[in-house]
């Protein structure tokens, strides 16, 4: 029997301040949270989008660095409301045993999520759309959503289907408002939730609004398993000049990636052509959230309260289309599954600003819990707030973690034609790293095939690292010196093999696990000479079985060595051990010879 893990959670009243709970202060801002299902950040679907720009791409400030760690929508959306990795969520897929709405209330998190923690502080709380997968209309009030004012929650096996979308309405039975467009009913929901948050002046409000689009179609309606999303029909036709950007990683000559990424065949021109229309679908989906952004300002602007709302708009994670020979899907680790879309307007924000400073999903919750006026006790969570108004401060780190279990599956007809559209074996470590001089993705997958990406090449180089093959001749460019890839690629590992077991500060500040005198911050820091031996000789990431979901015995290692330069300390000084997480006092030295 596969051993499971258990989580011991706490009761979430840990995270508000006795203060806060009892003196909601009355102007406190407003926050609408607008998360789409599968947009895209690298095929231009933010251009065709009107609103969005007049109203807060113009208006706001976009992150264009920002990422989900797991590129498939449960367990990043677990992530979002927690502000936890999904190793430590231990949702890490969209269905049981490994995911889904009825793993979310197993692991506790019913009783500790975002929501919630804004309605203890005085906040009327709305949310309409999809939450979760596995969510259904056998399990919608077993228990009931907690935390929220009023909900209008989408409802599988129903979710996906855009004209036969089924919901509950503040937990009552589901009904299927059958023919209605699932967009259209989520901006009416947007409107009845507005009016009654207005009503309530006493009280600020948080409404997260969640389209499925551009999801694909799934489930009744549709050809195979996935097909394009369905289109309202007034946006039927638009665009029809559009074609993915023909990137040179769209469907490149030679095969991208390692393990089965590697197999995949050069896309003929019958679905290249396919796959284009397929984006045209995706675009015109788009249309009708994009018309929510517009209406939901618009409303805020005639109540008079916009000039105190924080509106952030992103996706679950990522899209593929083509590029390294995919058919349409998510769950890779390549930037276009990982990198999404993320623009926040609101008091204080810059206008038309767009930073390249590197966040992530695990951000999002404190962030808002900031803004909110709620004390945040850092240490229960895995990011920590992104500097929404630009005023400096504490530098952010540059690193971000990636991770994914289970397979990868091409949404797509022509996913079939290949050979079965499930792809087994596409669990993975990631590392995103971002400066300004240099950026890399390096990933370790359970098959124990590695590969690094240079992000700042003129055209993004990738190495596949063989085990056992020297890299001592190859060289990366870092801050416009070339250094052996060997020496950068045993700083990641080391960095990963942090990041892939992580908790609170340590996910936060990993570069402290490996230097507890916390000289290094920093990619460049640990690139030092003095570093050379003391990173070629830690254990390295690696797996010792593929699974399905997070099973610690199949992980690998767990633990790194921190560096302690011993002239720097005397018998009596305090010592930080990086892997009990506590100080040492009078340590054995011997341990650190």
């Amino acid at each position: 029997m596969v051993p499971k893990l258990t989580h011991t959670i706490l009761a979430s009243s840990w995270l508000l301040s006795a203060t806060a709970r009892a003196h909601a202060a009355p102007n406190r801002p407003n926050i609408v949270f607008i998360l789409t299902d599968d947009q895209d950040n690298h095929m231009g679907s933010l251009d065709y989008m009107p609103s969005l720009q007049e109203h807060l791409i113009q208006q706001g400030t976009t992150f264009e660095r920002h990422y989900c760690s797991t590129a498939i929508c449960c367990p990043s959306r677990v992530t979002l409301w927690t502000g936890q990795l999904a190793h430590n969520t231990n949702v890490t897929n969209v269905n049981p045993p490994w995911g889904g709405y009825p793993k979310f209330v197993q692991n506790g998190y019913n009783d500790h999520h975002l929501a919630l923690w804004l309605q203890q502080s005085g906040y009327n709380t709305y949310y309409a759309g999809k939450l979760f997968n596995s969510h259904t209309v056998h399990n919608y009030d077993s228990p009931p959503v907690s935390g929220y004012t009023q909900s209008n929650f989408f409802l599988d096996p129903f979710t996906y289907q855009y004209y036969n979308v089924s919901t509950t309405r503040n937990g009552a039975p589901p009904t299927n408002p059958v023919g209605k467009y699932s967009t259209d009913i989520l901006a009416e929901s947007a409107q009845e939730f507005l009016q009654h948050a207005l009503e309530d002046e006493s009280s600020p409000f948080f409404i997260t609004l969640a389209p499925i689009a551009p999801h694909a179609l799934v489930g009744e309606g549709s050809v195979g398993a996935f097909d394009p999303p369905q289109v309202a029909e007034r946006h039927q036709g638009l665009f029809p000049e559009y074609k993915i950007p023909r990137t040179p990683n769209f469907n490149p000559d030679s095969p991208s990636g390692v393990n089965w990424v590697s197999n995949l065949p050069k896309l003929d021109d019958e679905v290249v052509d396919y796959n284009d229309e397929y984006q045209r679908l995706r675009l015109r989906s788009l249309q009708a959230v994009d018309e929510i952004v517009g209406s939901v300002v618009a409303r805020l602007e005639e109540a008079g309260v916009l000039d105190n709302t924080f509106i952030f708009y992103t996706s679950d994670n990522g899209y593929h289309i083509g590029q390294h020979r995919l058919h349409p899907g998510k769950t890779c680790g390549f930037e276009t599954d990982i990198n999404v879309p993320l623009i926040v307007r609101g008091p204080g924000i810059p206008a038309q600003k767009v930073t390249r400073v590197p966040s992530s999903h695990t951000d999002l919750a404190p962030t808002i819990l900031q803004i909110a006026g709620i004390e945040i006790d850092d240490k229960k969570f895995d990011g920590s707030p992104i500097d929404l108004h630009g005023i400096g401060g504490e530098p952010r780190s540059e690193h971000v973690a990636v991770e994914f279990w289970g397979y990868g599956l091409a949404e797509s007809i022509f996913g079939r034609k290949d050979g079965p559209p499930v792809y087994p074996n596409n669990s993975y470590k990631g590392l995103r790293i971002e400066a300004e001089d240099y950026g890399f993705y390096y990933s370790v997958w359970c098959s124990n095939e590695r590969e690094l990406y240079d992000m700042k090449a003129s055209h993004i180089h990738s190495q596949t690292l063989e085990r056992g093959k020297s890299l001592i001749d190859a060289t990366v460019t870092i801050n416009g010196k070339q250094w052996p890839l060997e020496k950068v690629v045993d700083r990641l590992d080391a960095l990963m093999m942090v990041l892939k077991s992580c908790k609170q500060q340590t996910c936060i500040h990993p570069w402290r696990s490996l230097h507890p005198s916390e000289n290094v911050q920093s990619l460049s820091d640990a690139l030092a000479t003095e570093y050379d031996e003391f990173y070629r000789g830690q254990v390295k990431v690696s797996f010792t079985k593929c699974e399905s979901g997070y099973i610690l015995e199949s992980e690998g290692p767990q633990a790194v060595h921190a560096y302690q330069d011993m002239r720097d300390y005397s018998p009596d000084d305090e010592i930080y051990d990086p892997l009990k997480q506590q100080v040492l006092v009078n340590p054995n030295w011997s341990l650190w010879e």
